[in-house]
């Protein structure tokens, strides 16, 4: 090989060895912002949720779109999530099966919609407690650890889910 041939191997290199170390930085920035919306958009959501359902109780459900306006949030969070999640490839199938089986989930209960709130009944407020008692009992509850491991999140999620079905 001749010196110029040799100069435009090793420049074809380092190109190279270059482009991918953009691509591994890029996509642990992509898996940390996935991740950061399932926090920011589900868990901590969650825990809200669960923090506005003790209030209502304490206040005799006097402003129970409090709760359904979280609910809903929680849901849109979800949405978004999942959606960023399956379009770019990071959520594998299984995650994704059980964020979508949360949702699923999530939507039995009255949640507020765009322009159209729900009016709950005493056996909807009845379910939101029991809800409340479950999301405390994986540990999407107030005063509770909050953790930002993944594989955490998804096996309290897949707790939840398992409560439902009782």
């Amino acid at each position: 090989m001749s010196k110029k041939q040799k100069t435009i191997f090793v420049v074809s290199i380092l190109a190279n060895a270059l482009l991918i170390v953009c691509l591994v930085i890029g996509y642990l920035k992509m898996s940390l912002v996935h991740k950061e919306l399932f926090y920011s958009e589900v868990q901590y959501k969650l825990v809200e949720l669960d923090g506005l359902i003790e209030h209502q109780k304490k206040n005799d459900w006097s402003e129970p779109n409090l709760v359904t306006t979280q609910l809903g949030d929680v849901l849109n969070g979800l949405d978004v999530a999942t959606n960023s999640g399956k379009y770019s490839g990071w959520l594998s199938n299984d995650e994704r099966t059980t964020m979508e089986r949360l949702d699923n989930a999530l939507r039995q209960y009255p949640h507020d919609e765009l322009y159209k709130f729900s009016v709950l009944t005493q056996s909807d407020k009845n379910d939101f407690e029991d809800l409340q008692s479950k999301l405390q009992n994986v540990g999407f509850g107030m005063n509770m650890t909050i953790s930002n491991d993944w594989k955490t999140f998804i096996n309290m999620s897949e707790k939840l889910l398992a409560l439902f079905r009782k």
